[in-house]
């Protein structure tokens, strides 16, 4: 990877950005339009969503490559969202993501991390440390299951 990730809280002229990024970089895994556009409304970042929790932009030579969205409010901690820009896929950016939001899940308090993993990130999470824990059905596809995934922190 050429460059170092600089993360800096996202902010309301992020929004735009910030959704167009969501949305190749969840595309870039091969889902048809159809299956894309039952989640467009999911993957949309709305303003309301930067005050629920802590969302995060990664920067790699000043251009926008990433975005986490982290939530703690206890010893869990869930990375509710982390999406890379597909340029940036396979050249290590995701690892220095999950890195910084393993440091802020530390920096809130929390012992563990859960989230519910996109089918195609599983080896991801997995190559972080994360092990499968079960199942959460899609919040927008009826009848598919996630996998849930957890990692404790050291």
């Amino acid at each position: 990877m050429t460059g170092k990730a600089v993360f800096r809280r996202a902010g309301t002229r992020d929004i735009a950005a910030l959704t167009g990024l969501v949305v190749r970089s969840k595309a870039s895994n091969g889902y048809s339009d159809e299956f894309m556009q039952a989640f467009t409304p999911e993957l949309i970042i709305r303003p309301e969503l930067l005050q629920a929790g802590e969302i995060w932009v990664c920067e790699v030579g000043g251009s926008m490559a990433g975005l986490l969205h982290v939530v703690c409010d206890g010893e869990v901690a869930e990375l509710e969202a982390m999406f890379v820009e597909p340029a940036w896929k396979g050249q290590g950016l995701g690892r220095q993501m999950f890195d910084f939001a393993e440091m802020r899940f530390r920096a809130l308090g929390a012992d563990a991390v859960e989230l519910d993993a996109d089918p195609f990130a599983v080896g991801f999470y997995e190559a972080m440390g994360c092990k499968l824990i079960g199942h959460m059905p899609s919040s927008s596809i009826p009848g598919r299951m996630l996998p849930r995934m957890r990692k404790t922190l050291q």
